[in-house]
């Protein structure tokens, strides 16, 4: 990655406090993938509250707020998350995934540019450091510049998760050939997939013009075929649990009254002192 930007910046503080204090983030992964007992996709959402709300309870230089689903729905911006530096004032968006391990979206390319750039060079296979340099730092190409993606990967079968960063800028210097693959098997749409020196997969772009759905187009990576292109900011995959309890609580909460709500979050807020003051942040 680039020595300095806001969005590095606040993932090496990220990843300083999680090696430091691993129990917190443990806790928390565990509580957002429990909500895939609840339903499949539920985790997806509420990662978007909790990621935040880790950041305002556990790193004291940061804050962050969920930009919210009004905004994304409309897709005027695609981050989920807004980080505040507090010390500077800088603020950086943040688009948060929580997938399996497995393809990853990193860019929507909501006004279609990335593939019908590459679709004019007219080749299926494009080759050249000048030319794929050109290529990617043309304006159809400035999404590669703006990727902060923060991935939560789970592995839900072994009960292993990790959070991870794609280095844009590793990849960048390091794609070496870029071919198309027509449609084929479950692949209803061609891409085009970048490779590094050793054929090694980095990225692809997908088809789909700004009336395709989301899945459809855009930049996308995959997080265990193209590992060497990530940074874990759990140091690797970590074992997570399944919280009942959390279950239990929310079942619970849905059918009481706000007077039982506002007492319940004096008493989550009271257990949340208690972490800070035994891990001494």
């Amino acid at each position: 990655m680039a020595d300095y930007s806001p969005y590095r910046e606040f993932t090496q503080r990220l990843k300083l406090l999680i090696s430091k204090h691993p129990a917190l983030i443990t806790t928390t992964l565990s509580n957002i993938f429990t909500m895939r007992l609840i339903g499949n996709k539920t985790h997806g959402d509420l990662a978007e509250i909790a990621i935040p709300e880790f950041i305002n309870q556990y790193m004291y230089d940061y804050s962050s707020i969920h930009v919210g689903k009004d905004l994304y729905r409309a897709k005027e911006q695609e981050e989920d998350i807004t980080i505040i530096n507090d010390i500077t004032e800088q603020e950086v968006a943040v688009s948060l995934k929580a997938y399996g391990n497995e393809f990853l979206q990193l860019s929507t390319d909501k006004e279609f540019r990335m593939f019908p750039l590459l679709s004019s060079q007219g080749e299926d296979i494009i080759r050249g450091n000048t030319r794929i340099k050109s290529i990617l730092e043309s304006p159809e190409f400035s999404a590669f510049e703006e990727i902060n993606t923060l991935a939560l990967i789970y592995n839900e079968k072994q009960m292993k998760c990790n959070m991870l960063v794609f280095d844009a800028d590793l990849a960048k210097t390091m794609i070496e050939t870029i071919r198309f693959i027509p449609p084929g098997g479950r692949r209803k749409h061609p891409v085009f997939r970048f490779f590094d020196a050793e054929d090694g997969y980095i990225c692809e772009v997908r088809y789909g013009d700004a009336t395709a759905n989301a899945l459809q187009r855009g930049l996308w990576t995959h997080t265990k075929n193209a590992i060497t292109y990530f940074e874990s900011l759990t140091g690797g995959w970590v074992d997570y649990s399944h919280n009942l309890i959390l279950v239990n609580v929310f079942s619970h909460a849905l059918v009481a009254s706000k007077k039982g709500h506002i007492e319940a979050l004096e008493s989550v807020k009271s257990d949340i002192k208690e972490i800070i003051q035994g891990e001494g942040l």
